[in-house]
């Protein structure tokens, strides 16, 4: 999509008080929070089987009166980007998305200049844009981005304006739907457990800018839930085990001292997109049961085993062994 185009489909966004309690619950509240009358091309798509975690509430409740930005925080797979982008889409939020690394620089954000049919312009970046037309700006991973390039952002993060320079000095001032989120696996202050390796300790004066909320893995009852809308074909038994064998794995992979004495840590983890990924693949493998292969743990393998190391999968085959042999 050429920046014509998305220019013209964002200024034809229109604001709107929603009621939140009708948006989220179903149920009129009177409390109004400010949206978008209608999606758009950058408007995630809503999942009709998603199923907010509690963390919402924080979530809408700062989208009500951000005085601050928001960071966004938890172990990989948790759902942090998940949960960002389907309360966006119930408001028909713009998302502006962009995953930070640590080459990324500041005009990666912003915009810079692009050869464009023989002469040079200016390309508007997620941040420009977000800030511009309203919506919101998601950056994720932010505790991969340098330091020294996530200080240039403490005056968008002020509520400044932010100046492009290359830009012939353009200002753009942020509109009242700008809303800026980041999300990472730390707080912001390195990691020192060895699971998210490349993290880097974040500037204190930019750490001090926002809000912070703590993500963690949904719920066991969440998750029954969930695939019983998912994968209602699968006997409700194992169902059950299965989201029990994912919470023992994400407990293995924190180091959980309650997880057992099978490992102390291993370095892959269970999403709940793996979940279903798991549970999806177990369904279509059922015919192999006829040839005496093991439907569940055969999928488990293609879902989630072979991204371990060889004794990681080891372990996963035999704590899968255990646990499906005692549902049995």
């Amino acid at each position: 999509m050429s920046e014509t185009d998305a220019e013209t489909i964002l200024a034809g966004l229109a604001p709107a008080d929603l009621d939140a309690g009708l948006i989220f619950s179903g149920q009129a509240s009177g409390r109004l929070i400010r949206g978008f009358t209608a999606p758009c091309a950058y408007t995630p798509s809503p999942d009709p089987f998603y199923v907010f975690p509690e963390a919402m509430r924080e979530l809408v409740v700062w989208l009500m009166a951000p005085a601050d930005p928001l960071y966004v925080f938890g172990p990989t797979g948790s759902g942090k980007s998940s949960l960002i982008r389907q309360v966006a889409a119930k408001l028909n939020y713009p998302v502006f998305e962009i995953t930070a690394h640590g080459r990324l620089e500041f005009a990666d954000l912003a915009g810079h200049l692009s050869l464009d049919q023989g002469s040079m312009r200016f390309q508007h970046g997620p941040l420009a844009l977000a800030m511009r037309y309203g919506g919101l700006f998601l950056l994720n991973e932010i505790d991969l981005l340098d330091p020294a390039v996530a200080v240039g952002l403490n005056g968008v993060l002020d509520g400044a304006p932010l100046c492009l320079p290359e830009n012939g000095g353009e200002i753009i001032a942020p509109h009242p739907l700008f809303r800026f989120v980041a999300t990472a696996n730390t707080n912001g202050a390195a990691d020192e457990t060895g699971l998210y390796q490349g993290t880097l300790r974040q500037n204190l004066a930019f750490m001090d800018r926002f809000t912070l909320c703590e993500i963690g893995y949904p719920s066991p009852e969440t998750e029954r839930s969930l695939l019983d809308r998912r994968a209602p074909a699968l006997p409700e038994s194992l169902r059950s085990t299965m989201v029990d064998y994912a919470h023992q794995v994400r407990r293995l992979f924190l180091g959980d001292p309650t997880a057992g004495s099978l490992a102390e840590r291993i370095e892959v983890t269970f999403s709940t997109r793996t979940l279903l990924r798991w549970a999806d693949l177990t369904q279509r493998f059922q015919p192999l049961a006829r040839t005496g292969i093991q439907p569940v743990t055969y999928a488990l393998d293609r879902a989630l085993g072979y991204r371990a190391t060889p004794p990681t999968r080891a372990l996963l085959q035999e704590l899968a062994q255990r646990l499906f042999a005692v549902s049995a």
